[in-house]
């Protein structure tokens, strides 16, 4: 039994250069074609094996769904897609992409892929696998020194260094009160009770 893609592609070239991979291939069969997520929505209902599926789509993005088809866990999601950027890749795979492939790729790469990801692979093109590896090399900021907004810190850090809220708003060209407000939400964030905690806590991150 050959297995089952769909695609899901607004570029009829693109499009018509899939359908030729997959018409051309002894192991796939081509499924539905469709033009919009939204129109795509039918595949939950037809359960095809693989769904190639562009970010870039009218409407709906690809992205969003790839969220909905992974409900379905018998269904591979393979992104063929122009994007090549961190936030891309990993949106496409943290929300259930089986495989990201970009569309610069060639006919046997598309089909190598499609191969892969049928054998229980997470095909990449080699730039995409490089981009994963670097995301996840990135070193881990603290998470609660991340919740604390720009302004947020630069108030923290005049606290820090002594000065009084009357100086920090004067340096900040702010209100007081805009600088207590500023310390409130600090201290909310943060978990503290008071400026010496928000300071030793500030430090250590």
């Amino acid at each position: 039994m050959k297995t089952v893609v769909d695609i899901v592609e607004d570029n009829v070239l693109f499009q018509q250069a899939l359908i030729n991979v997959i018409n051309n291939s002894d192991v796939f069969e081509l499924g539905q074609v469709y033009g919009s997520a939204e129109g795509a929505m039918a595949i939950l209902k037809r359960s095809p094996d693989i769904v190639i599926v562009d970010i870039n789509l009218p409407g709906k993005s690809g992205i969003e769904l790839i969220a909905q088809l992974s409900v379905n866990i018998d269904i591979q999601c393979l992104v063929c897609s122009l994007h090549d950027d961190d936030d891309h890749i990993v949106q496409a795979l943290e929300n259930g992409a089986a495989g990201y492939i970009l569309k610069d790729s060639s006919v046997s790469q598309i089909h190598n892929a499609l191969l892969e990801l049928a054998r229980g692979g997470a095909p990449m093109s080699p730039y995409i696998a490089s981009r994963v590896i670097s995301f996840f090399k990135k070193p881990k900021i603290n998470e609660e020194s991340a919740l604390l907004s720009r302004r947020e810190r630069e108030v923290l850090e005049l606290v820090a260094q002594g000065l009084q809220y009357k100086e920090i708003a004067d340096r900040l060209h702010l209100s007081t009160e805009t600088v207590k407000k500023h310390m409130r939400n600090i201290y909310q964030k943060l978990h503290v009770q008071n400026k010496v905690e928000a300071i030793n806590k500030f430090r250590s991150m």
